[in-house]
């Protein structure tokens, strides 16, 4: 399971739909597009939707726990890019163009403390 983490919010996708969420993303932010994106949620996280607001002006980083950069299915982005072109915004589905349960988990990042400064205690 990879990660995407956008202003603080750190998003669980897999490896292989997190590389095609990624060119589509990269692609719609390069041309200054702001967008949204929405998924099904997965039972562990109470099986609703989600939805973020992503923008080109708030950094995001994407972290694959895997070495290998997965195969690309040209369709599969084909149909994403077409999704996020749409009123509703980027829908995150499986290859089979159907709403997938992900992530399975979604939580905060918490800020480091800065090297040298001491944690305060109270």
């Amino acid at each position: 399971m990879g990660t995407l983490t956008y202003d603080s919010i750190v998003i669980e996708f897999e490896d292989r739909l997190l590389a095609h969420l990624q060119i589509v993303i990269v692609n719609k932010l390069r041309r200054r597009e702001s967008f949204t994106m929405s998924w099904r949620d997965a039972p562990e996280v109470g099986d609703g939707r989600s939805a973020i607001w992503l923008d080109p002006s708030i950094p995001i980083y994407f972290k694959f726990d895997g070495s290998r950069v997965p195969a690309i299915n040209r369709d599969w982005v084909e149909q994403l890019a077409d999704s996020a072109a749409s009123a509703h915004g980027l829908v995150v589905t499986g290859e089979d163009g159907e709403l997938t349960e992900r992530p399975a988990r979604i939580g905060t990042m918490t800020a480091p403390v800065p090297l040298g400064v001491a944690a305060r205690t109270h």
